[in-house]
């Protein structure tokens, strides 16, 4: 069965990493309760490569940031919509949201929904 992902790749300052973790665990709990099937928040480690284009120059990293990949896998593209519309009104979410500034640059945020074309 192909599924659906969402897929980030966020611009962090190394500083914020235990605070975008805390967070990023409350969301993910948030987003399992409603249906997602997985929900994973990855730091960089190995991103000074040289083929294609790296990751942190594609978000513009600066100094002292590194970039995170995450993603979140549904059923479907209909799945997801579902999903993240009670995620979005889960008042957990909004707590997490108006809790703090977040610790991130947003408009550096890639974002994009996938349909999965192999699953090995």
């Amino acid at each position: 069965m192909a599924h659906y992902v969402d897929g980030f790749v966020i611009p962090l300052p190394k500083e914020n990493l235990n605070t975008y973790r805390r967070l990023a665990q409350r969301a993910g709990k948030v987003w399992r309760d409603h249906g997602a099937l997985d929900y994973k928040e990855c730091a960089g480690d190995d991103l000074n490569v040289k083929m294609g284009l790296p990751f942190p120059r594609g978000i513009k990293a600066k100094s002292g940031e590194t970039a995170l990949f995450s993603y979140i896998v549904f059923k479907s593209r209909v799945h997801r919509d579902r999903v993240n519309a009670k995620v979005m009104k889960d008042p957990r979410l909004v707590k997490i949201m108006k809790s703090a500034p977040m610790p991130f640059d947003v408009k550096r945020m890639m974002y994009g929904g996938f349909r999965t074309i192999v699953e090995a």
